[in-house]
């Protein structure tokens, strides 16, 4: 039975131009269910944000989807970063039941493209398919993507191998190119006790006595409810700032709709159990607060905010905060602790494994045009990054 929420969404839905919704999914049917899988376009905000309750069921039963492809975390990026005009959800249904979505926007720019809702501050994105209707919603998921694909390229960007995304594959009647995106850094969700064990004897010990300075120093970490998260999150962004004052921040962290996008879809997300937000008290006065996003499969350390007085304390902060992120990546069968994008120095203390997020762009032969220019463009950016790293790399030589 659809629910109030679904009834409003589905008289709010609005399919691309030249587009009849809802349009049948290619007479797909599920074992479970014998209704066809219909697709339709969402292209109104208000119609995105009333498919929450049934968005939120979909994901549950998509394994691997990531805290990033939360209702929560995309309706927030898109009031924060979203363009008027440019939203392009597709949903599939079998009868009443959401059984795979795809939140796609317009991309900016002269190509015309469709790109995953997300953007830079989201370390993973994908499709959601429910797990037991998989192979007919993703044949209509593909099949819709392909009619889209006719004037637009889909390109599908920071994929974790596994992806849902992948599922696709196998119904898509076009031409694919597949690109390594960025790397991510890895752990087994397992205690911080268990992860001190892939270490050598001497680097663990090390460790062990970090983790005996915390404790001794008495700081007690505690996590804060759902209705404290909007002061949490402005304790966190302002403790960020002073610890990278001096030196090389991400300026997005600053600014004021990174600020309404956590506090928006933390908060949600700590109430639905897809968050951890944990501060950390010392003397009584907050010095850390840390932000983990948790998934069925996935825990991710996202962004902390720490007062640079810890170091004047010997207090290792990433050893403190990964104590906490190990035990919550170890909690309900969850299988990754992610250190998300990017390979710092100090995250390859733990030994972690090396994964490579994917890019796929999906075109028919029609806009293959966009396919190759897009392709040639990507290339040319790898080569001149690559170049510069090593040039940046390269001893100088005397005249």
């Amino acid at each position: 039975m659809s629910t109030e929420h679904d009834t409003l969404a589905r008289a709010h839905r609005v399919p691309l131009p030249g587009r009849a919704a809802p349009r049948p999914g290619d007479g797909l049917r599920t074992e479970a269910d014998p209704a066809p899988c219909t697709t339709e376009w969402i292209t109104e905000p208000g119609a995105f944000a009333l498919l929450a309750p049934a968005w939120r069921r979909l994901t549950a039963a998509c394994p691997s989807a990531t805290p990033f492809q939360s209702h929560a975390w995309l309706s927030s990026w898109w009031q924060s970063y979203g363009t008027p005009g440019a939203l392009r959800v597709l949903v599939v249904r079998s009868g009443d039941r959401l059984v795979a979505a795809a939140p796609l926007m317009r991309a900016p720019g002269p190509l015309p493209a469709l790109v995953l809702m997300g953007g830079e501050i989201s370390d993973f994105g994908d499709v959601l398919v429910d797990a037991a209707h998989a192979g007919p919603a993703a044949r209509a998921l593909a099949a819709a993507l392909r009619r889209a694909a006719r004037t637009a390229l889909v390109d599908l960007r920071e994929l974790r191998p596994g992806a849902a995304t992948e599922l696709l594959l196998a119904h898509w009647r076009g031409l694919v190119v597949r690109r390594p995106d960025s790397p991510c850094l890895e752990l087994p969700a397992r205690p911080l006790a268990e992860l001190l064990t892939r270490l050598p004897a001497s680097r663990a010990q090390r460790f062990r006595a970090k983790l005996r300075k915390i404790d001794a120093l008495g700081i007690e970490a505690t996590p804060v409810p759902a209705e404290d998260v909007p002061a949490a999150i402005r304790t966190l962004l302002a403790l960020h700032r002073r610890q990278w004052q001096g030196r090389k921040v991400t300026p997005e962290h600053l600014r004021p709709r990174f600020r309404d996008h956590l506090v928006r879809s933390v908060t949600t997300m700590v109430r639905t159990g897809d968050a951890q937000l944990t501060a950390y008290r010392l003397d009584g006065e907050t010095v850390a607060v840390d932000l983990t996003l948790l998934s069925q499969r996935l825990a991710g350390g996202y962004l902390y905010g720490a007062d640079p007085a810890l170091r004047e304390r010997k207090a290792d902060v990433a050893t403190m905060l990964l104590r906490t992120a190990s035990a919550l990546a170890a909690e309900d069968g969850r299988e990754t602790l992610s250190l998300l994008r990017g390979t710092e120095p100090y995250k390859s203390h733990w030994r972690p494994d090396t994964v490579v997020n994917q890019r796929l762009l999906l075109s028919t032969r029609r806009t293959a045009p966009l396919l190759w220019l897009r392709t040639a463009h990507a290339t040319a950016r790898t080569q001149a990054a690559t170049w510069l790293h090593a040039h940046r790399a390269k001893p100088p030589t005397r005249d």
